[in-house]
C-alpha cells in the first residue's frame, strides 16, 4: 500500500510554515482550533473563489489575532472603499473576542500556487469543460510562469461518464521524496452534475 503524506506537513521542518501560530493548554486548544477554523470558513464564503484566496495565516499574541490572507485578487477582498476589509476584521473580532489585524498580501504568480491553480481547474470542469483540456492548460500554464515541474490529478466520473476514474497529467519533475525541495500541494472539490470531481495538483519550485 502507497504510504500517502500530505506534502506540506511533511515539510514543516524544512522549508514550510504552520498556517496557524499560537500554543495553548489542553482546556484552551478545542477552542482556539475551533476559532481558527471559523474564521477561515468566513473568510472562504465572504470572498470565496472571487478572492483567489491561496492561503489563510493565523497568529495570536495575548490580546491581538493577526490574519494574514494571501490572495491573487487584492481589490476583490479589500472591497469599494477598503469596507470588505473593515467587514472581514470587525467579524474576525466578534470570532475571537480580541482586536484583530487584517493584512492583505497579494500574489504576483497565481499560476506558482497550487490551490489556485487547483480551483482553477475545478471552475472549468463544474463548468462542464473537457478534464483533458483543462489540466493540460494549467499546466502549460505554471510551466511557463517557471515551476520546474507539475503533477496534476483529476478522480471522479470525469466528462460525465458512468465509471468513475483517474487521470493525471505531469511536467517537468516532481520529487515527492526529497525532503528539501519546495513542493506546494492542494486537494479542491469540483461540483459538477455528474457528482464530485477531486482535483490535486502538486507544484515543484526548486530546492531550498
Amino acid at each position: 500500500m502507497g504510504q500517502k503524506v500530505n506534502p506540506i506537513s511533511m515539510r514543516l521542518q524544512v522549508n514550510k510554515d504552520w498556517r496557524s501560530k499560537w500554543f495553548a493548554n489542553k482546556r484552551e486548544y478545542a477552542k482556539y482550533l475551533a476559532q481558527d477554523l471559523a474564521t477561515r470558513k468566513l473568510i472562504q464564503d465572504r470572498v470565496g473563489s472571487r478572492g483567489a484566496i491561496n492561503k489563510v495565516d493565523i497568529e495570536r499574541s495575548p490580546n491581538l489575532v493577526t490574519v494574514t490572507i494571501n490572495t491573487g485578487k487584492a481589490g476583490v477582498v479589500i472591497g469599494r472603499g477598503g469596507t470588505g476589509a473593515q467587514e472581514l476584521k470587525d467579524d474576525i473580532e466578534k470570532i475571537y473576542g480580541v482586536a484583530a489585524r487584517v493584512n492583505i498580501e497579494e500574489i504576483k504568480k497565481p499560476e506558482l500556487h497550487a490551490k489556485l491553480v487547483a480551483e482553477n481547474i475545478a471552475h472549468q470542469l463544474s463548468r462542464r469543460m473537457s478534464f483533458r483540456r483543462a489540466i493540460k492548460s494549467a499546466s502549460a500554464a505554471t510551466m511557463r510562469a517557471g515551476a520546474k515541474g507539475i503533477r496534476i490529478e483529476v478522480a471522479g466520473r470525469l466528462n460525465g461518464a458512468e465509471m468513475s476514474r483517474r487521470e493525471k497529467e505531469v511536467a517537468g519533475s516532481v520529487p515527492l521524496h526529497t525532503i528539501r525541495a519546495d513542493i506546494d500541494f492542494a486537494q479542491i472539490h469540483a461540483q459538477t452534475v455528474a457528482g464530485i470531481i477531486g482535483v490535486k495538483v502538486w507544484i515543484y519550485k526548486g530546492e531550498n
